[in-house]
């Protein structure tokens, strides 16, 4: 705003706003709250905004508020018509008209959507920055089959940031791969509601179902079954279960397969629940996984 031919009153009122708005949107995503006393439609909304703002506040958003009867200027230089109006700004811009979401659901799924797509840098994205190659870490170190290290590369995460979701899944799948599947369920059970469907959880989640499922017993037995009767398909699943439970994931998925290759539709198709449950598992972007999703798709669509 030019300060040209305006009053010292008006000045002021530019400055205060430069001061508690403008400098803050340089880095922060100021939601911009225009209300007055006698407006009943903003004093409802004002305990919405001040409780999703609170939530948001360490991923930079901030709340202001202007009441248009003792900031006349700054409510003409917006224009604004009507109460409540509630604008976002970011480096001194509006880049959201808010005024529409009266709930805080509504609330939140815009801000959600407006912090993907700007670069601010508040407090929680420092964290995930920090967080995130560790967490890359952990998982390659998962990967290559050292499940305790992993766990305590995944604890020290959870320290850090005891609710974010991608660090419990881990912790969880490393101390599945340990035995310790008490500690892996509540673990798993620590992640927000609102994580509960990430891709992540659902791999712990199933890594978690594999390791309740899976037998440790032997396999010389279940294997003379197979040898005299290939179609034996209740013996195939135990045989992969066993094979689960060692970490031999390449013979159970062999033995799932093949059992899918005689009869796809057998015990209404445990064969390829139980193998999605594994690639599940494995992690559904992992090479692996996506080599025996090819083969189950060349046994049941070739």
């Amino acid at each position: 705003m030019a300060t040209l031919g305006m009053s010292g009153t008006e000045r002021a009122a530019v400055e205060k706003f430069r001061q508690d708005v403008v400098e803050p949107s340089m880095t922060n995503l100021v939601i911009l709250d225009f209300w007055a006393e006698w407006c009943g439609p903003c004093k409802q909304l004002t305990p919405v905004l001040e409780k999703v703002a609170a939530q948001y506040a360490d991923r930079g958003v901030r709340l202001v508020k202007v009441n248009v009867d003792e900031e006349k200027f700054i409510a003409a230089q917006f224009r604004i018509q009507s109460i409540p109006t509630v604008y976002a700004l970011f480096q001194g811009q509006p880049v959201a008209d808010l005024s529409g979401a009266r709930t805080e659901g509504q609330l939140s799924g815009a801000l959600d959507q407006l912090l993907a797509q700007l670069p601010i840098q508040g407090e929680a994205q420092q964290l995930e920055a920090e967080i995130e190659p560790l967490i890359a870490m952990g998982e390659q170190v998962l990967g290559e089959g050292d499940a305790e290290r992993a766990a305590s590369i995944f604890r020290q995460i959870v320290e850090m940031a005891p609710e974010n979701a991608e660090a419990l899944a881990g912790l969880a799948r490393a101390l599945v791969a340990t035995g310790e599947l008490d500690e892996a369920r509540t673990t798993l059970a620590r992640v927000p509601e609102k994580e509960a469907g990430a891709t992540a959880v659902a791999q712990a989640r199933s890594a978690i179902a594999l390791a309740e499922i899976a037998p440790a017993g032997e396999s010389g037995e279940l294997e003379s079954r197979i040898a005299a009767n290939p179609d034996d398909h209740a013996a195939r699943y135990e045989l992969a279960g066993t094979l689960m439970a060692r970490g031999d994931r390449d013979a159970a998925a062999d033995q799932l397969l093949e059992s899918i290759r005689r009869d796809r539709d057998h015990d209404d198709g445990a064969a390829r629940k139980r193998l999605l449950q594994l690639i599940e598992a494995v992690g559904l972007e992992d090479p692996w996984a996506a080599a025996q999703r090819r083969r189950l798709s060349a046994i049941l669509f070739g």
